[in-house]
């Protein structure tokens, strides 16, 4: 979409802009499903936009209409790259140059994540996922912190599995420490093995979502990828491996220090968790927590922190994460 043919003020602040499409079918997937991205913008932007032929008549704050004819107008480029806009793109686009009007989104659509056999690519949602992948790019360690939602977890076995199947490492280790919340091992059935699978399942999940069933059972039983509890992980040495550690704010400072040092040659070590959301025993110290604020200073590790404006579940997520810390902040 290019610049506005018309914009005229309208009594003062207010603003009315006239923006032609050329192309429907470029206008039919900015409008999404029932032109559920114009009520977006509409609502998020407090917006009138009504449709003359093949035109949008925007009206509303100045500022605000600029704004959506800047977005409207990255959209189009973004849409005649090749790239699809998805449901919730339309709203993190909005936050986005809210808080940055300078943002490009080209940028983040440009940003992919490939991962073979897998038809529709993986690409950063918001700067800050977007910052993610640059630092997981360029560093050995790299520390994903911030609330549930915020798809920290899901682009680093995104980038594990792709790493694996281009052939850069020669396998895959994810993990998880397993810590109770509010239910004790003892008490759920079967073997050790079959305890420790619940804390491991939502690591297997992500695994299944990037490669189709059948891929994902096969490198695991060649043990290309291999799922287990970070107590495993002692007295090994983990060289060409790509090492995801999920839910790390339940790590002991001790369990933290053993993962970190377990790296050998051509390895990389991602770690991801929620500083509030820890489940271990009262008065014991969280691993991620300690290393976040003692490994700042070392060369190849890179501490990456996102936020509620960062959460790209349903809508209501981040609205209760905001309540949550509000409530903590009191």
């Amino acid at each position: 979409m290019g610049k506005s043919n018309k914009e005229a003020n309208v009594n003062g602040s207010l603003k009315e802009a006239i923006i032609e499409f050329t192309d429907m079918k470029v206008f039919q997937s900015i409008a999404g499903a029932k032109d559920e991205n114009f009520k977006a913008l509409e609502k998020k932007l407090d917006l009138k936009i009504g449709r003359d032929g093949n035109s949008l008549i925007v009206r509303g704050q100045d500022s605000e209409v600029d704004l959506a004819s800047d977005l409207l107008s990255q959209f189009k480029a973004v849409i005649k790259n090749g790239d699809q806009i998805f449901p919730g793109d339309m709203e993190r686009a909005i936050g986005l140059l809210s808080r940055d009007r300078k943002a490009k989104l080209s940028d983040l659509f440009r940003d992919q994540v490939r991962i073979s056999g897998r038809k529709r690519l993986i690409v950063p949602k918001t700067y800050t996922q977007k910052l993610y992948l640059e630092a997981i790019r360029s560093n050995e360690i790299v520390f994903g912190i911030g609330p549930a939602g915020t798809g920290k977890t899901y682009l680093a076995m995104a980038m594990a599995v792709s790493a694996l199947l281009k052939k850069e490492v020669k396998r895959v280790v994810l993990c998880r420490p397993a810590v109770e919340a509010g239910e004790k091992l003892g008490f759920l059935p079967g073997d050790m093995a079959e305890k420790v699978n619940p804390y491991l399942r939502p690591l297997y999940d992500a695994l299944h979502d990037m490669v189709d069933y059948e891929r994902a059972e096969e490198l695991v039983e060649k043990g290309s990828v291999e799922v287990a509890p970070l107590a495993f992980m002692r007295g090994r040495t983990l060289s060409n491996a790509f090492v995801v550690l999920d839910e790390a704010q339940n790590t002991s400072p001790g369990q933290m220090k053993m993962l970190l040092t377990r790296l050998g040659e051509n390895s990389k070590c991602l770690v991801t968790g929620d500083p509030t959301q820890v489940d271990l025993p009262r008065g014991m110290k969280s691993g991620l927590i300690e290393a976040t604020r003692i490994l700042n200073a070392v060369k190849g590790l890179e501490i990456v922190r996102f936020s509620e404006e960062d959460v790209i579940r349903h809508r209501i997520v981040a609205d209760i994460i905001r309540a949550y810390k509000k409530l903590e902040n009191e």
